[in-house]
This record gives C-alpha cells, sequence and structure tokens, in this order.
C-alpha cells in the first residue's frame, strides 16, 4: 500500500536538542573535548569599546573559523551560510536553531582590526601548543617548519635599489602595513636577520618579497 504524501506543516512548537542530534563520534564532539577559548575575552578587553551595542562574540568567530579549517570551507561566505544549515556546525559554535549566524564582513572586520592589533592568533597558537605539551602530545623541545611559497605582491616596477633604500628615510606613519610590519621585524633572528642574501631591490608594497633578480 502506497504512503501517503508528506507534506512540510509549521508547527508553533518544536522538542528539538540540538545535543541529541550531533554523532558521539562526530570530528566536531572530539574537539570541542580540548577546545577552551576561555582566556580570550581576557585577551581582548582592550580592544573593545565599553559603550554602544554589543559585538558579535569573539569565541563564536573563532569556534566558526576552525569549523572553516577542519572542513576545508575557505570561503567565509560559505562557511557562515554551512554554519547556518549544518546541525553539527551550529552545536559547535554554541548556536540555537533561532541564532542568527553572523555576517560574512564580520570576519574580515574582525581579522584585519582586532583580532590583528592583539595578536589573538597567535595567542591562540601558543596556548594550543602548551595544551598539548600538557597533554603528553609533543615534548616542546623540538619544532618542525613546513614552508609553502606564496606569490609575492610585489611589482619590481615599484621598487628601489638596495643601494638606495634608506630605512631612516622612511616615516613610519605615511607607509604602507607592508612596510611597517617590515621596518619592526627587520633586526628579528627569525625574519630580517635570518639571512645574509641582499636582495637587489626592495619592493614598496612588500619588502619582505625579497626581490633578487
Amino acid at each position: 500500500m502506497m504512503g501517503s504524501r508528506q507534506e512540510a506543516q509549521a508547527a508553533l512548537f518544536y522538542a528539538f536538542s540540538l545535543e541529541g542530534h550531533v554523532p558521539q563520534d562526530h570530528l566536531l564532539r572530539s574537539i570541542d573535548r580540548f577546545v577552551d577559548l576561555g582566556s580570550i575575552r581576557a585577551h581582548l578587553a582592550d580592544f573593545y569599546s565599553h559603550t554602544g551595542r554589543p559585538s558579535v562574540d569573539p569565541e563564536l568567530l573563532i569556534r566558526m573559523l576552525l569549523v572553516g579549517y577542519c572542513f576545508g570551507i575557505r570561503s567565509e561566505r560559505r562557511l557562515c551560510e554551512e554554519v547556518h544549515l549544518n546541525l553539527a556546525y551550529r552545536w559547535f559554535c554554541r548556536l540555537d536553531l533561532t541564532d542568527r549566524v553572523p555576517d560574512h564582513s564580520t570576519f574580515s572586520k574582525n581579522r584585519h582590526g582586532r583580532f590583528r592589533e592583539s595578536k589573538l592568533l597567535r595567542h591562540l597558537f601558543e596556548m594550543t601548543v602548551a595544551r598539548c605539551i600538557e597533554e603528553g602530545l609533543v615534548s616542546g623541545e623540538r619544532m618542525a617548519i613546513d614552508a609553502s611559497l606564496i606569490e609575492a605582491d610585489a611589482n619590481k616596477q615599484n621598487s628601489t635599489p638596495k643601494e638606495d633604500w634608506d630605512t631612516k628615510d622612511i616615516d613610519p606613519t605615511d607607509a604602507p602595513r607592508a612596510v611597517r610590519e617590515y621596518l619592526d621585524t627587520l633586526d628579528e633572528a627569525a625574519f630580517g636577520a635570518a639571512s645574509e642574501v641582499q636582495p637587489k631591490f626592495m619592493s614598496h608594497s612588500d619588502p619582505a618579497s625579497q626581490c633578487l633578480s
């Protein structure tokens, strides 16, 4: 006997629990057991105003970014759509069914604003490494680095020969962000002083690109 046709009808009340709809073996459950983001509020406290409308919860933004990294969602616009639709993502991000997902533009504003200024992502990285050492997953005595080649945002036509490049003549207040960051880290052993190779040209848009030709 053929069953009756299914037609969705809106109900006034639902007995629904996100907790019960996320499988126990889901990857996000394994991650959630070890994720502790309680310290980021104190870390960001000085970068928020004490007046005005409440902003988006920074822990929510970090949890959403973790979802994106874990499941290969590179587009922030698509990430917001996926969190809106996926029950497991909502559960991990502490969003109820009726809670709004932040607009994708919120990520750019925070990443290039208070997240960069407060060095929040470095803080989270160091906190994660410390937790791994505490759990015995790593010793903290050795380090391996995997580097990737990234095309530099540099234009040879917009550059200066090395012998004409004098950092003392640069006004940091008028310099682009890439130049200011280059000047700030010029003498660090892991950056500007890491190599004895002298570039032939210095790019005005990205001095760290080290133009050798």
